[in-house]
């Protein structure tokens, strides 16, 4: 009898959970995902929409429109990834890092158009003009 009182004691004083309260994690995991997937179809909708799929060269069937790519690096001195480390190539690696840095800073963040071709050193090179 003493057992029977104690369970109806528990009972009475343990709050009644509703059916969404006992599993919470479960809705807000579901939630989550729903959220996710939400919003990587409107990115993936407002990538196909922008045309940026269409000159994304890394996609497997623009592998061949790769190699036409043009490609001028001749003005980017590039550091090597292998050697020793020793004053001289850190001084060397500062010296690289320094010069793009500058190149960064010197473009003005808040003018008409700091991600115009020319501000970030992309523009296509300078083709002759026709042969008379």
């Amino acid at each position: 009898m003493d057992e029977n009182i104690k369970t109806e004691v528990l009972e009475a004083v343990q709050p009644v959970l509703s059916f969404w309260a006992q599993r919470r994690y479960l809705l807000l995991i579901a939630i989550s995902v729903a959220i996710a997937m939400f919003l990587v179809s409107v990115s993936m909708a407002l990538y196909n929409s922008s045309g940026a799929a269409q000159l994304d060269l890394s996609r497997p069937g623009y592998s061949a429109v790769t190699s036409q790519a043009i490609k001028n690096d001749s003005n980017f001195a590039n550091y090597p990834d292998t050697g020793t480390l020793d004053k001289a190539s850190i001084d060397e690696f500062r010296a690289l890092y320094d010069a793009q840095a500058a190149k960064a800073k010197a473009v003005d963040a808040f003018s008409g158009d700091p991600l115009s071709p020319t501000a970030l050193e992309i523009s296509a090179p300078a083709t002759a003009g026709p042969a008379h």
